[in-house]
């Protein structure tokens, strides 16, 4: 069985997705779909920007969003019969991809609820200044151990990702992130990577950018219909059946923990055994080898790759 997989904020680099525009008519559609939902240009946010700009909340959320629905539609386009994608998940930002790429929301409203919980979240990270970092080598269970005795000092900081064996990422107040990472290393955490976000996502500091999403979510329209791929939600790491369920996961997940290894996980479980990761990097293609390293994975970032995965895939027994 084949699923799709969207990354999220971090994956972004200057000029992804200029080869698939230039090469493919599906891409330039997708990023005309972006432009009219959101009002803003993603080729100039994806091709124009240099990585400190193209880093801002606001800015790299829509990028991204643009080229990993433009990169899914690529493929798609070209998938022989029977090789259609049965299940998807994106990480963080990524699950609004998913949610178009599978035909629960349309590409323009995507594009609407994108730009609106990029800006909210950039408000956020100036109203209730906060940060993130990656604590690699130390698993879950201590580290949400650690977390909470942290906050239970008054120094707000929990598990924003569970990413893989190893590797966390924590996000809360600069002081509990700190008092966290210096504890974590001192019960054997291996190493503490900086991660350059505005803000402290995935966590109580986005509360209120998380109530304003939801007021935003429940005007949004979701749909579904037999046959859809299954989409794979952070908050529970479980396929979501009801199409109104999205708004409240959605607006939960501002401010809850992405349960990316859980998803993965159960994706196996539920008979998937090729993922392919539409955007920059590969960030999620690594993190499946560790969660699950029997799982084959392939990526979709421009025309090269497009057609490595679609080698890859006429190779193989994948179906859905």
């Amino acid at each position: 069985m084949l699923a799709a997989m969207f990354p999220g904020q971090g994956s972004q680099t200057p000029g992804m997705g200029k080869d698939l525009f230039e090469t493919y008519s599906e891409a330039r559609d997708v990023f005309a779909s972006v432009r009219k939902g959101s009002g803003i240009d993603p080729e100039r946010l994806c091709f124009e920007l240099e990585e400190d700009e193209l880093r801002q909340t606001q800015n790299a959320q829509l990028a991204l969003y643009a080229v990993g629905v433009a990169a899914y539609r690529c493929l798609e386009a070209r998938l022989g019969e029977g090789r259609e994608f049965a299940a998807m998940a994106g990480h963080s930002v990524g699950e609004y991809a998913a949610l178009a790429c599978s035909g629960a929301l349309s590409v323009e409203e995507g594009a609407r609820l994108v730009k609106i919980r990029g800006d909210l979240m950039a408000e956020a990270g100036i109203q209730r200044p906060g940060t993130m970092r990656a604590v690699l080598g130390l698993d879950r269970d201590p580290l949400a151990a650690l977390c909470e005795a942290v906050s239970s000092e008054g120094a707000a900081v929990v598990i924003a990702n569970d990413n893989a064996p190893g590797q966390q990422v924590i996000s809360g107040s600069a002081e509990g992130v700190e008092r966290a990472a210096e504890r974590a290393q001192e019960v054997g955490a291996k190493r503490i990577v900086e991660i350059k976000v505005s803000g402290a996502f995935h966590s109580p500091l986005m509360d209120e950018a998380a109530a304003e999403m939801g007021k935003v979510l429940r005007t949004a329209k979701f749909q579904a219909a037999p046959g859809d791929p299954k989409v794979y939600a952070n908050v529970t790491s479980s396929v979501v059946d009801l199409p109104g369920a999205w708004p409240r996961l959605l607006e939960t997940q501002l401010r809850s923990a992405v349960r990316w290894r859980e998803s993965v996980l159960n994706m196996a479980r539920d008979g998937v055994r090729t993922l392919v990761e539409f955007g920059p990097r590969n960030v999620l293609c690594g993190l499946v080898k560790r969660i699950a390293p029997a799982l084959a994975t392939c990526s979709v970032a421009d025309s090269e790759s497009l057609e490595r995965t679609l080698e890859a895939l006429s190779r193989s027994e994948v179906t859905a």
